[in-house]
C-alpha cells in the first residue's frame, strides 16, 4: 500500500479561508450587539435612577443629586451624573467602552433637559440616546 492518509495543503487552506470568511461575518454582529447591551444597561440604570428619586422624594421632598443618599448603584462600567432641584431631577449617563458623547439622558419635573452628544429628551420621563 503506498496511499498515506491525512489532509492535502490545498484542503486545509480551504478551511482556513472558509473560516476566515466566517470570522469576516461574525465580529462586525458581535460589536453591534455588545454596543446594544452597553445602552442597555445605561436605560436601565435611568429607570432605577427614576425609582430611587421617587422614593427618595417620597420620604425627604426633595430630590437629591447624591447617589448614596439615593442608595443608587449604577452597572459596571457605566458612569451617573445627576442633578437635581426641589422639584426636579436630570441625569446623564455614560458607558466605559463608548465615547464621551455617546450615552442617554433623561430628566423630571421643572429641571432643564439635559442633552448628551446629540441626544436631548424631547419629554420627561422620556429617555434619550445617542445610537
Amino acid at each position: 500500500m503506498t496511499g498515506k492518509q491525512g489532509f492535502t495543503l490545498i484542503e486545509l487552506l480551504i478551511v482556513l479561508v472558509i473560516i476566515g470568511i466566517l470570522a469576516a461575518i461574525a465580529i462586525p454582529q458581535f460589536s453591534a450587539t455588545r454596543e446594544l447591551a452597553y445602552f442597555a444597561a445605561m436605560k436601565s440604570d435611568l429607570r432605577n435612577l427614576a425609582t430611587q428619586q421617587e422614593l427618595y422624594f417620597a420620604t425627604n421632598y426633595d430630590y437629591s443629586d447624591d447617589l448614596n443618599a439615593l442608595e443608587f448603584v449604577a452597572s459596571e462600567a457605566v458612569t451617573v451624573t445627576p442633578a437635581a432641584t426641589a422639584a426636579g431631577w436630570s441625569a446623564t449617563v455614560t458607558h466605559a467602552a463608548l465615547d464621551a458623547d455617546e450615552g442617554c439622558a433623561m430628566y423630571y419635573g421643572d429641571a432643564t433637559a439635559p442633552t448628551i452628544g446629540s441626544a436631548t429628551p424631547e419629554v420627561e420621563g422620556q429617555i434619550a440616546c445617542t445610537q
